[in-house]
């Protein structure tokens, strides 16, 4: 795989030295009487995979959609590349939002953009690239994910699996330093998902880009993970690489999980 169009964004200081790029204090979300996050403290370093695995409602997803600012916390602090994520005002948020792309279950493309438009559009509207750029950047992430031939097709003219796949390049085309992946391929016929997971595996070895990852899928995670947390009810309640997570948990609640799921 050539790796010219992959992302390997420039490392602030705090990153060259492998130094913390996510970071939750204390973060609470409710929705109603449902605590969904309950004071959440954990960090993510730069040029890591962590992978986030635990039963449905157990806040995983939540923490993603606080980091692309879909939700606000009810309390804590989030911060990105040393920059205040929550609180702070909306433009200092859209500012650091420019460094996170997420690839969505729901593949959330626009219908009635073809595939280049699809890709194009933000690094053209929100980062201010050339037309010209972006479009050479968008035909060499297409070439990547094996859709070079899907330029002036339209979203309802792909199958679920290639959906996904032109999503997967329009979060790259942004150049973020984090990616955010959301169960991508819980959406997808059976037959459709080895690809998906195959083309994420070769991203996160020849890239630099952090990535936070929700699956079920625990194979995978075993594949790309520097680190696993365990989730339950709102809190971590177990965390180490995966070799010890997958073989040796401690905690009871992530050997029945795992049970279930393997």
């Amino acid at each position: 795989m050539s790796t010219d169009t992959l992302p390997n964004p420039e490392k602030s200081p705090e990153q060259s030295g492998g130094g913390e790029l996510i970071r939750l204090d204390h973060v609470t979300k409710r929705f109603g009487d449902n605590v969904v996050l309950d004071h959440l403290d954990f960090a993510v370093d730069a040029g890591k995979h962590v992978t986030l695995i635990g039963p449905s409602g157990s806040g995983k997803t939540t923490i993603l959609r606080l980091l692309m600012t879909l939700l606000k916390p009810d309390e804590g602090t989030i911060t990105v590349d040393g920059q205040k994520l929550f609180p702070a005002t909306e433009k200092e948020r859209r500012e650091v939002r420019k460094q996170i792309g997420m690839v969505f279950q729901q593949f959330n493309l626009f219908p009635n953009m073809t595939v280049l438009r699809n890709i194009t559009e933000a690094p053209v509207t929100v980062l201010g690239m050339s037309k010209d750029e972006a479009v050479e950047r968008a035909k060499g992430l297409l070439d990547l994910v094996g859709l070079a031939d899907k330029c002036d097709a339209h979203p309802a003219q792909l199958s679920g699996g290639q959906q996904q796949r032109v999503a997967i390049a329009r979060a790259l085309a942004m150049r973020p330093k984090v990616l955010l992946l959301d169960e991508v391929t819980s959406a997808l016929d059976p037959e459709l998902v080895a690809g998906v997971l195959d083309l994420l595996r070769d991203i996160a070895r020849t890239t630099d880009i952090t990535m936070l990852c929700v699956t079920h899928e625990m194979n995978f995670a075993r594949d790309i993970s520097d680190q696993v947390l365990m989730f339950d009810s709102g809190r971590v309640i177990e965390a180490g690489p995966p070799e010890k997570i997958f073989s040796e948990p401690e905690h009871d609640r992530t050997r029945e999980f795992l049970s279930a799921v393997l």
